[in-house]
């Protein structure tokens, strides 16, 4: 499980929302985020949900991201922690990069990388035995104010 996988901040704070935070441990056994990421879900998220377990998680890396030049040019479309995933994601080849935003999302499949969802990442985790449904998950999210994508 040595594969890079970047995360952006909605499907840490949403996972954390529901705690199920540990389902990307379980099938990724780590997550790499950029700096920004991090400020937004410890630093401006502190006393939030989400705050405090991505901040303990032992599996969630933080790694710098060198090309600042095209991070501000995603900046003026997306927020800091997407543009940097985004940057982060084409420097060091990730497998995949967890974004829910759709001009995220776009951006991301404009340079060719593997996009891969929250929604995606519980159904992965209900095929591999890791929850019971989906589904349910899904629901939970629904109703801790999770906005889904416009797929």
């Amino acid at each position: 499980m040595s594969n890079i996988i970047i995360s952006d901040t909605t499907c840490l704070i949403g996972l954390s929302k529901i705690g199920e935070l540990d389902i990307l441990r379980q099938l990724f056994g780590k997550v790499i985020i950029p700096p920004a990421v991090y400020h937004e879900v410890v630093v401006l998220g502190a006393g939030r949900v989400g705050a405090e377990a991505v901040k303990q998680a032992s599996w969630i890396e933080i790694w710098p991201v060198k090309n600042q030049l095209a991070v501000q040019v995603f900046h003026l479309s997306l927020g800091s922690g997407e543009s940097e995933a985004i940057v982060l994601a084409t420097e060091c080849q990730a497998e995949f990069i967890i974004l829910d935003d759709w001009k995220a999302r776009q951006s991301a499949l404009s340079l060719a990388l593997p996009v891969i969802g929250t929604m995606a990442i519980l159904v992965k985790a209900e095929q591999k035995g890791l929850i019971p449904s989906a589904n349910i998950l899904l629901e939970k999210l629904k109703e801790a104010g999770f906005r889904f994508p416009n797929l």
